[in-house]
């Protein structure tokens, strides 16, 4: 009995010892991947925070953060996934959805400017150096793929939807009415593009 009780004992010692070393090394990225942002260095506090994120992904924090960075380093799509994975963890946190809403916002509009191009596979990538001395007309006539448009569709659709939670979610912002009116520009937009 008494062994059985001095190896749970020093099962339960290293387990919160682990735990204590986790949350230094997890805390430890986190500071330094604040300092890497203030200096806007956003891929090395990107680095950071997904390594923070693989010691405990359980943090909302460090979560949100990894998406803000995305979001600072206008990588629009990884920043959309971290952001539903902080959401995961905090579904109340107002600020997650607008960040949210903007990052789909700007994804949309990235293909609609033809910044950001839709593969076949649904996979996002920058167009081509050659591709981008277009001029405004031919730019102009390019005709969205319809994966280009799916997509388009679906960002528009849930930029609008995590605005609405946004305002939900905070009561009475200040911004109410820009929101409000951010939400009557996206509704357009969608029309716009609404795949028939």
């Amino acid at each position: 009995m008494k062994k059985a009780f001095l190896l749970a004992a020093i099962l339960f010692i290293s387990v919160v010892s682990t735990a204590c070393i986790n949350n230094f090394a997890v805390q430890e990225l986190n500071n330094k991947a604040k300092d890497f942002m203030d200096k806007g260095d956003y891929i090395s506090a990107i680095e950071r925070l997904k390594s923070s994120v693989d010691l405990d992904g359980s943090v909302f924090e460090t979560r949100y953060n990894l998406a803000v960075a995305y979001t600072k380093a206008e990588d629009y799509a990884n920043a959309i996934q971290a952001y539903n994975d902080a959401i995961k963890l905090n579904p109340d946190f107002p600020d997650a959805y607008y960040s949210l809403a903007v990052c789909e916002e700007n994804l949309a509009k990235d293909i609609i400017s033809g910044d950001i191009v839709v593969n076949d596979d649904d996979t996002l990538k920058k167009p081509d150096e050659n591709e981008d001395d277009d001029t405004v007309s031919e730019l102009e006539e390019r005709k969205l793929s319809e994966n280009s448009l799916k997509m388009l569709t679906s960002l528009l659709g849930n930029a609008i939807s995590d605005y609405r939670i946004y305002l939900d979610k905070s009561g009475t912002p200040d911004d109410k009415s820009y929101v409000e009116d951010k939400i009557k520009e996206l509704e357009m937009l969608l029309a716009k593009h609404t795949v028939r």
